[in-house]
């Protein structure tokens, strides 16, 4: 009788989902290096919390996936960092104990950081890397090690944030599609030399504040930059190329204010680099927002102005990328079962275009499909993905 008590106090405190996912994509055109025109991927997370006591939440997340095009690696081995060039087989996403009392919050481990309110671009968003490793269009949040102390008091939010542990974006391999390297290298054998990591922590603060008809914030990061330059070094016979995250403080701050036809949101956040010889800019993104029955519309533009501009030319930075242009989300939701959604960025020397359809079969399953168009000069960020135009097929089953 006790045992089966216990049983079910236990199955009341215990939560847990997950899902199972097969995912296919097509590139109808060849990329210089990379000839495959289908990817297929499939991908198995399980996500579990356990609320120990009132106070105390332990909250875990496990990743396995495969794919056809070696972005994910072969080695069975359990990858708790993110810091391989490619995608782990087996991977911790979350692993983290939340302790909570009156107005404080504190969540010490490996956990998912989102800062900002705007969509499509967030300026000022510095504890979040994210996964490019098979498209700069359609990327992956990855998780931190960190120890995160929230306060509330009536309209006043305080966060503060210390990562020991440096997590970098993962960017694409080199001898794979994303991977756009100037035409003067294609005579040049190239070797990936792998990551030089910074060895200190970083931290961050945001003061947040909700007042009558508006909310706004303001936030300060020191750390470095998750993505990275990359120097060139010679390994005979071949160029190595090594990336590197330069020092990185931002000054960041979002607004958001609800008027009676649309809600008006923007963020900006300026960047500097002492001591390095990485840029210095300045990133903002302004915003309407509105709902109309089943109809979400939203659009605005993200800008960006560079006050003193790297020596290196070897730069990854997608989020700069989708700067100096009109950005766009439109999404319709046609009954509890289907949805349709658009989104687009258009600057002077490129645009991106998505479009995807999601239809539930059931409690379970989902099947998602849609098309990515991208176009443009070839020296632009976006228009030097013109032969990346792709379309997908997803089927996911949830528990």
């Amino acid at each position: 009788m006790i045992s089966t008590l216990l049983v079910v106090m236990l199955a009341q405190n215990f939560d847990q989902r997950g899902f199972v996912e097969e995912r296919t994509v097509v590139y109808p055109q060849s990329a210089p290096g990379d000839n495959g025109h289908f990817v297929n991927t499939a991908a198995f997370r399980y996500e579990g919390s356990y609320t120990w006591t009132p106070w105390l939440k332990l909250s875990g997340s496990v990743d396995a996936q495969t794919d056809t095009h070696r972005q994910v690696a072969r080695d069975p081995v359990l990858d708790v960092d993110d810091r391989s060039l490619a995608r782990p087989a087996f991977s911790i996403r979350r692993l983290s104990a939340t302790f909570h009392r009156g107005s404080w919050n504190v969540e010490l481990g490996r956990q998912l950081i989102r800062w900002g309110r705007t969509d499509i671009l967030n300026p000022t968003d510095r504890f979040a890397p994210k996964d490019y490793l098979s498209s700069v269009v359609d990327s992956q949040f990855l998780g931190v090690t960190a120890a995160r102390v929230t306060y509330e008091k009536k309209s006043n939010t305080i966060d503060l944030i210390y990562q020991p542990w440096f997590t970098p974006s993962r960017t694409p391999l080199l001898n794979q599609r994303w991977t756009v390297l100037p035409p003067e290298s294609a005579s040049v054998a190239l070797s990936d030399q792998g990551s030089h990591y910074p060895g200190r922590g970083q931290y961050g603060v945001r003061w947040s504040r909700v007042a009558g008809g508006y909310e706004y914030s303001l936030s300060y990061f020191d750390g470095n930059n998750y993505l990275p330059q990359f120097a060139a070094t010679f390994v005979p016979p071949k160029l190595g190329l090594v990336r590197e995250y330069s020092r990185l403080r931002q000054y960041g701050a979002d607004f958001a204010a609800p008027l009676k036809w649309l809600t008006l949101k923007s963020e900006a956040a300026y960047y500097t680099s002492p001591g390095t010889n990485g840029d210095e800019y300045i990133l903002y993104v302004i915003q309407a927002e509105r709902f109309v029955k089943e109809w979400v519309l939203v659009g605005g533009y993200a800008g960006e102005y560079v006050t003193r501009p790297s020596t290196n030319p070897l730069q990854f930075s997608p989020e700069r990328g989708f700067a100096k242009s009109f950005v766009g989300h439109v999404g319709y939701t046609i009954d509890v079962n289907r949805s349709v959604s658009a989104d687009a960025a258009v600057r002077a020397g490129g645009s991106f275009v998505r479009f995807e359809y999601s239809q539930a079969q059931g409690q379970h399953w989902r099947t998602t499909t849609g098309f990515a168009w991208l176009r443009g000069d070839p020296g632009d960020f976006l228009g030097q993905y013109h032969r990346n135009s792709y379309g997908y097929l997803g089927l996911r089953y949830s528990f």
